[in-house]
């Protein structure tokens, strides 16, 4: 079989190649393009030396910039459970010159809030400093109804933006721990022997023989050299850190040690160096030049050398033991080094030798030091908080009013048999608490659950479960946890008749009507409970839709009013406010027609609702539907069958089935319990009045006992 010629493949490749390099400055320009609105005078882009995906914008030879996309450095989990991404440019002062929203999964943004508003937020973060503290509802404006989304943008920015500042040296790492600092109330007393044994006074000793050791091999070996014995000593260096109380005060005395301190300025540090021997670790050139050449400080990679006007003489010392010296000084580190004292440093001792006529050779010895950790505290390294504690701080008064409102409706709900029984509290408050969910909860907070919420909530669980997602809005975590408490104890009637804004809403505007005598228009039973599957029909319409595309199912999910009537205050394009409005004018005639038949939250709610643990409502059993009506035919959302049986599945927790249960003027059954009674009293008044006129029937007649309503 002839070989193939490999000649065609190659003319391919070239073809191919040849195109990409045709299409590659096209790419190129669109890419600048996009740069070009924060960097008006760029002409180039290319790759910074970084840990993310990084482009260095430039002018010419000029450094410009950088430019950067958020979700390669701060993948914040937005509403959706996936993060926003923008392009953000910072210039070379660290200022924010370009934000741009490249692409988001938020449903919220999808439909009733234009595109154009979050372009807008994210457009007043120029020209803003990294460092800057930029606050939503103080030096930014929040997007009504998409509060989670503007938070996590900003932060997004933010945080992105200075994490490649510092990368790239424009601002200091705010990763990096704060120096540690001395602890001034640590002080224990101590002669020469102590210090020199914890470690607060160290020694570094050299003799003539390491020290000729270190210039065999160089011109300065044996240049005008005089041997001396090997060991002899060639230096004797004692050295310490004398901020701390511990060093300062033992080695210069009380009064040395205050003196010292009060010359230092903030910031800045006192080093002790005493040393003997043959060789002098000041030497001469500090005379000559004003440094000294001989010693030096260094710490990480920064050194510090000591100038005359850092320099103090230090006479006698104030401590028991010490060995007699040659030198002892004292030298100072100047604020802009930067020392810390937390950190490791070295005493740099600097030997020179002729190696020639002008030339000199010269070997470094480093003396290392520590300062012992008794005498210091180090700060915790900044950690950035999750931004869904920042949002709870700073939403604390109305999570205070949330939970004073919900603790009270616990209240309601645990004492509701008692409650029941006195209608002229029960109702005032329920009408107040109604008010309270419409204007606090909704149109103040903007607290409005809704079907979204459960469908970005299983959403997560597929794609991947994210609590910063979900503790990034405080007030509907906290209404969330606390309908998923009262599913389980009273069933979906806690949300559905006390905490949904929407609900209260229809609910005030039909209690107005009633007052206004508006008639009522009621559904037939038998129709009515055909009507109830509308809702779920609806909910598993949305739920199959959202596990092919959450944004589309948030378009469809509109079939909800919540955004227009509560979210948006009614702010909205004419086709959803009518829709709105509808349904609330609908609500005068007949009562929470949106909830009973066509709401998807509700029937979201009531699917868990049937786990509930218990039956808090009471009937009469015997009595209830059989033959009496009154509470099925006053159940103003017909929970209640024509049998007495409570749905609990649509019942809204309004208790008025409860006031009427304990009602001995019109519930049958307690009516006939309570005339049973009263004739009993009669009967005993009777007997009583008997026996005033014959005493001689005393201790011979008993009363009957009256049965409790338990023995009924």
């Amino acid at each position: 079989m002839p070989a193939r010629h490999p000649r065609p493949v190659g003319i391919a490749g070239l073809l191919f190649g040849l195109f990409l390099l045709l299409i590659a400055p096209a790419l190129h320009a669109l890419e600048l393009e996009q740069v070009r609105e924060g960097f008006p005078t760029a002409d180039r882009i290319e790759t910074a030396e970084s840990q993310w995906p990084v482009s260095e914008v430039r002018g010419g030879d000029e450094l410009l910039g950088y430019a950067f996309e958020s979700v390669d450095i701060a993948p914040i989990p937005a509403y959706s459970g996936k993060p926003v991404n923008l392009l953000v440019g910072i210039d070379l002062e660290g200022k924010i010159v370009q934000a741009d929203i490249l692409g988001h999964e938020e449903p919220i943004m999808l439909v009733g809030i234009p595109e154009s508003k979050l372009e807008e937020f994210a457009d007043d973060h120029v020209p803003a400093h990294v460092n800057d503290r930029m606050k939503v509802g103080d030096n930014l404006d929040a997007i009504s109804g998409a509060t989670v989304t503007v938070i996590v943008v900003s932060d997004t920015i933010m945080r992105a933006a200075r994490q490649v500042a510092a990368e790239q040296g424009l601002i200091a790492d705010p990763s990096i721990a704060p120096p540690a600092r001395v602890r001034e109330d640590v002080f224990a007393p101590g002669d020469w022997e102590t210090l020199t044994g914890d470690g607060t006074i160290r020694r570094l000793h050299l003799t003539h023989g390491e020290v000729d050791e270190a210039f065999a091999g160089t011109p300065a070996e044996d240049y005008l050299h005089s041997p001396q014995p090997a060991d002899r000593t060639f230096i004797e260096l004692f050295y310490t850190y004398l901020n701390p109380p511990s060093a300062g005060r033992n080695l210069l005395g009380d009064t040395g040690y205050d003196q010292l301190m009060a010359e230092l300025d903030e910031g800045e540090h006192a080093i002790a160096v005493m040393g003997r021997g043959d060789y002098s670790f000041k030497g001469s050139g500090y005379v000559r030049g004003g440094i000294f050449d001989r010693i030096e400080l260094s710490q990480g990679n920064a050194t510090v050398s000591f100038h005359d006007r850092d320099h103090i003489r230090l006479g006698g010392l104030g401590i028991e033991g010490a060995p007699p010296f040659d030198e002892r000084d004292i030298f100072i580190v100047r604020e802009d080094a930067a020392f810390d004292p937390g950190q490791p440093w070295q005493l740099e001792l600097l030997v020179r030798r002729a190696s020639g006529p002008l030339d000199t050779e010269f070997s470094r010895f480093s003396a290392d030091y520590s300062v012992p950790e008794a005498y210091i505290e180090r700060p915790e390294p900044p950690v950035e908080e999750p931004i869904w504690v920042q949002v709870w701080r700073d939403k604390a008064f109305q999570i205070g009013v949330l939970v004073a409102g919900l603790l009270v409706l616990t209240g309601i709900m645990l004492f509701q048999d008692v409650l029941a029984r006195h209608p002229r509290i029960l109702r005032p408050l329920r009408l107040g608490f109604l008010v309270y969910t419409l204007v606090f909860i909704g149109w103040y907070s903007l607290a409005q659950l809704s079907v979204v919420n459960i469908l970005t909530f299983t959403n997560s669980l597929i794609s991947g479960f994210s609590w910063s997602s979900f503790l990034i809005d405080p007030m509907m975590f906290i209404l969330w946890s606390f309908v998923a408490v009262t599913l389980l104890l009273w069933g979906r009637g806690v949300f559905c008749g006390w905490l949904c804004p929407f609900g209260a809403l229809q609910d005030l505007v039909n209690k107005a009507a009633r007052r206004l005598g508006v008639k009522q228009i009621e559904v037939p039973f038998g129709l009515h409970e055909r009507l109830w599957a509308i809702k779920y029909i609806i909910l598993l319409g949305l739920f199959a839709v959202s596990l092919h595309s959450l944004g589309t199912a948030e378009r469809y999910a509109e079939v909800e009013p919540f955004k227009t009537a509560i979210t948006l205050r009614f702010q909205r394009e004419w086709a959803f406010l009518l829709y709105a409005l509808g349904l609330v004018a609908i609500s005068a005639f007949n009562h929470k027609f949106y909830c009973r038949y066509v709401c998807p939250l509700g029937a979201g709610l009531a699917i868990p609702a049937r786990l509930r643990l218990f039956d808090w409502l009471k009937r009469h059993r015997g009595d209830c539907g059989t033959p009496c009506q009154i509470c099925a035919n006053e159940c103003e959302v017909a929970a209640i069958h024509p049998d007495g049986r409570i749905n609990a599945n649509e019942c809204h927790y309004c208790l008025d089935c409860q006031i009427t249960y304990h009602d001995d003027q019109r519930c049958p059954p307690v009516i006939k319990r309570r005339k049973r009674y009263e004739k009993a009293a009669r009967l005993v008044a009777g007997q009583e009045g008997v026996e005033t006129h014959d005493p001689g029937s005393a201790g011979q007649h008993k009363l009957q006992r009256i049965p409790t309503h338990q023995e009924e």
